[in-house]
């Protein structure tokens, strides 16, 4: 495992292109009051866990609204707010004739497609072919309409930006660039209902916060409210993929960076290119950004399944990071396991 010490922490990287990117959101009075009328929304228990040497939390975030991951608060809680700006007094047809469409490399796709059929919209979601095809019959079964364009994320991105153009469909992607900023940054938002359960589950703060980053969404919506309610106590540091560290470079070189390299086993976080929103505010609040392998990020799955904790590579990236640092038993760690188990 590499870690890199952030040197932007407290004051961040607001030059260039990232100048003109909005910080994380920590409004998370207006995501409780829209996900308040949604009667699947309810929280996900903290689980605290031994065995891996400091005292552990995981919040647990397979059953999240029934779509197994913290992603059914991002972009599904976007197509609540929109549905809820038509203004409809029954919500759940207010947006029958628009199209979201997006790529995705796993759940992200999911909670499109769950936010588009809930409030009568249609969602049509491209994945790379690295995608396997079982997840592609997951979006189907919830109304979608998947289409199969590129050999990677990024490449499926590309065709999804297109189609939105050539279509006139609403680009709802979990990643952010220059001129694309409202949606993304609305979706993070969405991801405060996780961290705001958190602090009011955590009797006190923890010493440490592991947070596994892709494009950064997660990470840069959790780090922004857990700075804004505990301060500057905690250590969070930021867990990429050793094959896709965007953020790390990003950080390493003071400037967004795309990396390349070969696919990670991590898939939902073998992101190349990083979120600006994100990495604005990470430059900012965290306080190192570590890499792990993919081995590294296999080898604690067994140890979680034991546990009644299964999960995926992804989803367990911030456990499997935390075998890589030396801290103490004293030490009090808070981490995510951001997904269920595939298949």
């Amino acid at each position: 495992m590499e870690i890199l010490e952030n040197p932007f922490r407290g004051k961040g990287m607001d030059e260039g292109v990232l100048a003109g990117a909005p910080w994380p959101s920590v409004d998370a009075e207006a995501v409780r009051d829209l996900l308040g009328r949604c009667p699947a929304a309810a929280e996900t228990p903290l689980r605290q866990v031994d065995g891996f040497g400091a005292q552990l939390w995981i919040k647990d975030e397979r059953g999240r609204m029934g779509l197994g991951s913290f992603k059914a608060l991002g972009a599904a809680y976007v197509i609540a707010h929109d549905a809820a700006e038509t203004g409809a007094e029954d919500m759940r047809g207010a947006l029958e004739g628009r199209t979201y469409v997006t790529a995705s490399a796993g759940n992200h796709g999911l909670s499109v497609a769950a936010g588009a059929h809930i409030f009568g919209a249609q969602a049509v979601i491209y994945l790379s072919e690295l995608v396997p095809e079982w997840f592609a019959d997951k979006l189907r079964a919830k109304g979608a309409e998947v289409i199969r364009d590129g050999v990677d994320y990024e490449a499926s991105m590309v065709a999804a930006g297109r189609a939105a153009t050539d279509n006139d469909w609403t680009l709802l992607s979990d990643s952010s660039w220059p001129a694309y900023f409202e949606v993304p940054h609305r979706l993070m938002e969405g991801y405060l209902a996780m961290a705001e359960e958190v602090t009011r589950q955590m009797a006190e703060p923890p010493s440490h916060i592991l947070l596994q980053a892709g494009v950064g969404g997660l990470a840069g919506a959790a780090a922004a409210w857990f700075r804004h309610v505990w301060g500057d106590g905690p250590q969070i540091i930021v867990v990429e993929p050793e094959r896709a560290p965007a953020l790390q470079e990003s950080i390493r070189d003071a400037r967004p960076v795309e990396t390349s390299g070969e696919v990670s086993n991590m898939g939902r976080l073998d992101c190349k290119v990083p979120s600006l929103i994100a990495l604005k505010g990470l430059a900012r609040d965290a306080d190192a950004f570590a890499t792990i392998s993919d081995a590294e990020a296999e080898a604690v799955l067994g140890d979680l399944a034991a546990k009644g904790l299964a999960s995926t590579p992804s989803g367990a990236a911030g456990v499997a990071a935390l075998r890589g640092l030396d801290l103490s038993e004293d030490a009090r760690v808070l981490c995510i396991l951001s997904e269920e188990a595939e298949g």
